[in-house]
């Protein structure tokens, strides 16, 4: 009977164990998680920044803190580094990382919930948003008239650099102006506002939409298309980690960017925009997004290593 029951004991301690790293596997990858090529120093600070920004939330929102955490879903595109992209962590798996998952993180945090993170197609975000399938989407977006018909936006949260066109250096002297595109193939990712500058400031050009701008750029690397459109921010990081691209000359005549904001369901159902605009209020008094765009310079490097080997489309 004792050695029955010494074995009953030792099968429950053995599935207690089980059950305890189970749940740790379910939980949502924290983004913020420093890669190989992080120092010591960078990732005491980004320790400290996560503890402080517990702290706040806790002190923020004491009921929340009391009470079981719920889940923000937040959609975004993973394909636009430094804002949102994939990367392998220590132990090679693929995790999400960059600007905008960063203020995803630091909203849930501040708001007393565990972020979830899905990923899909950028001209799918707002539809999905619509039937409830995300609480939230960041991706860099802009809240334009046509969008604010589908969805409520928050306060800005970040303004990047103007939109910038991308072409290969060896092409560089063709395109002074953006009169110099007529004819051309030029890439812009689907359902953006890049696309409507290719369709309505570049007389003649010829747009190529894509879904995503990894398979873009690749087309732009094998001559399928002679130009891409993309955020400043987005067309920098490529020049840097990639000698045959510069930015155009022409791009000095596309105009002023127009800052970045949250999107929520039409009509705020959930009622999450005044805790969303008091953590973006926060970030914007504490200068938190500098600290973003240095992790998320840090692991993008990474993730252009990762999509650089998917092949060109034909």
């Amino acid at each position: 009977m004792k050695k029955l029951l010494a074995l009953t004991l030792a099968a429950l301690m053995v599935f207690g164990m089980v059950a305890c790293a189970s749940n740790t596997n379910s939980t949502p990858a924290d983004t913020s998680a420093p890669a190989d090529s992080q120092t010591t120093e960078q990732a005491d600070a980004s320790t400290e920044a996560d503890a402080s920004t517990e702290a706040d939330a806790s002190s923020e929102s004491p009921e929340q803190a009391d009470a079981p955490a719920e889940t923000l879903i937040f959609g975004t595109s993973a394909d636009y580094a430094p804002f949102e992209f994939m990367y392998p962590d220590d132990n090679g798996d693929m995790v999400y990382g960059g600007i905008d998952v960063s203020v995803a993180q630091y909203i849930a945090d501040y708001t007393g919930k565990t972020l979830q993170t899905e990923n899909m197609a950028f001209d799918y975000l707002l539809a999905s948003l619509q039937k409830g399938d995300f609480d939230i989407v960041i991706a860099a977006m802009e809240a334009t008239d046509e969008r604010k018909e589908a969805a409520d936006f928050s306060d800005p949260y970040y303004t990047d650099y103007p939109p910038m066109i991308l072409v290969k250096k060896e092409n560089a002297d063709q395109y002074k102006t953006l009169a110099d595109f007529d004819g051309k193939a030029v890439g812009a990712q689907t359902g953006t506002t890049k696309a409507d500058i290719v369709t309505n400031d570049m007389p003649g050009a010829n747009l190529v939409a894509l879904q995503l701008v990894t398979d873009l750029v690749n087309q732009l690397m094998y001559d399928k298309v002679d130009a891409v459109v993309v955020d400043g921010s987005v067309a920098n990081q490529y020049v840097a980690e990639n000698d045959d691209f510069v930015i155009a000359e022409a791009s000095s005549e596309l105009g002023a960017a127009e800052p970045y904001c949250v999107a929520v369901q039409k009509g705020d159902p959930k009622g999450l925009l005044p805790g969303i605009n008091e953590a973006i209020a926060k970030i914007n008094a504490e200068n938190k997004i500098e600290e973003f765009i240095s992790l998320a310079d840090s692991l993008s490097g990474v993730a252009e290593e990762v999509s650089a080997d998917a092949p060109a489309e034909g």
